[in-house]
């Protein structure tokens, strides 16, 4: 028989009747003559009540002790929807990841899966069982068990469709598929029924919540097809995530695939520092070492061997990264100044480097609204504006309707 994997997120298991529900709709899909490997998320919005408590109880909780504890949010979830399954006659196993042979390497809080060893779940399909694993979640050299980040359990559901040669990797979440805006800022946004991996990776590494972008990319890499469905509508056909013959005509079409943002933002900027050979590798590298991400970079005002670099990250890192960054520029004979309150709109489309109009109709429409642009990005397929957090949703409804996404044919 085929497999598929199933992911169902935190919203889809959040109470008890909406793990009966699932254990209904995987009922049915097993009924179908598939062989279903199902990867679950904690309940709602059990991470964040898990890390309320740690940090309850202690100032300064260990990553080693956070990844021991959030690990168990999967665990109950998966435990659960096994009990569910059983009840209504389906034999069910429940896995952690490290029982799943999920293999990782990295951080604690942010751990990459380095292999998967999959010969259990096999086994156990073989023996005619829904397998039902733990998402976010595998096990590290030290035989520790270690999370992958927040959006992880979308990386282990398509990591496993890969080992498993699966058909497809279901996505089911508490939205009908991907939408050229968010819908609740922008109710004429439409779903995109066929969206090629390189815009997805990019719309969700932009701000897009649909998907997690390292799930994205790892599907690019194997070639699986990731469909995202809801969980409550099963009328609705999603929206298919691939590349190949599928997708070829999308490089042609003349409209972007979506406007995407995101709130999570903040800036810093090292002023007057002394440049040259290496000083990029300088500034970054100790953000590198803290597990510090970095996104906009822009350097500036070069003159006379001083200049000015400003790049954008998390405001979850911002002390951290601002403090970090100051000793450089200190180091430097520069300063630092940080700005918090930012935000990022993107207009995101294959093939948009080929039409340079984009970009200067993206500023225009901001310009036109009054929006002050902070710092500028692009790509192949996207330009990114920072700008205020207060004008996000008007810049990302002027710059939908601009681009006249509500008019888009389905492909």
């Amino acid at each position: 028989m085929s497999i598929v994997v199933q992911k169902y997120g935190g919203s889809s298991v959040a109470t008890a009747e909406h793990i009966k529900a699932v254990a209904d709709k995987i009922r049915r899909a097993r009924a179908s003559g598939l062989d279903l490997v199902v990867v679950a998320s904690a309940m709602g919005k059990t991470t964040d009540r898990l890390l309320r408590l740690a940090g309850e109880v202690s100032s300064d909780p260990s990553p080693r002790e956070i990844d021991q504890l959030l690990a168990t949010g999967e665990e109950q979830s998966v435990a659960l929807l096994a009990m569910a399954l059983h009840d209504r006659g389906v034999p069910a196993v429940s896995l952690t990841g490290p029982q799943a042979g999920m293999r990782t390497t990295g951080r604690y809080g942010s751990g990459v899966i380095s292999e998967i060893r999959p010969d259990r779940i096999r086994r156990l399909l073989r023996e005619g069982k829904v397998v039902i694993v733990a998402g976010f979640q595998g096990m590290n050299a030290l035989g520790d068990v270690m999370t992958l980040g927040r959006g992880g359990s979308d990386t282990t559901a398509v990591a496993l469709a890969a080992a498993l040669k699966a058909q497809t990797c279901e996505i089911y979440t508490d939205v009908d598929g991907v939408y050229t805006a968010d819908p609740r800022i922008v109710p004429e946004a439409r779903r995109i029924p066929l969206i090629s991996y390189a815009e997805m990776s990019e719309m969700a590494w932009r701000g897009a919540k649909v998907m997690h972008p390292r799930a994205v990319e790892l599907g690019a890499l194997y070639g699986v097809e990731i469909h995202v469905l809801s969980s409550f509508d099963e009328e609705s056909p999603g929206t298919i995530i691939t590349g190949g013959e599928k997708v070829e005509h999308l490089e042609t079409r003349e409209t972007v695939a979506g406007i995407v943002h995101d709130t999570d933002v903040a800036r810093i900027t090292l002023n007057g520092i002394r440049t040259g050979p290496g000083t990029l590798s300088k500034v970054f590298t100790p953000l590198a070492e803290k597990g510090i991400s970095v996104d906009v970079i822009v350097e500036s005002g070069i003159e006379e061997g001083v200049a000015d670099i400003a790049f954008t990250v998390s405001r979850a890192d911002f002390a951290e990264a601002r403090s970090a960054a100051g000793e450089v520029a200190r180091a430097l004979g520069g300063s630092v100044e940080g700005e918090e309150g930012l935000a990022k709109v993107s207009v995101v489309g294959t093939g948009m480097l080929n039409r340079p109009g984009y970009a200067a109709r993206m500023f225009a429409a901001l310009g036109a609204e009054g929006i002050p642009i902070r710092m500028v990005s692009t790509s192949e397929i996207q330009v990114t504006c920072v700008i205020p957090a207060e004008r996000v949703q008007e810049a990302v409804r002027r710059l939908h309707r601009d681009f006249e996404l509500e008019e888009r044919e389905d492909v």
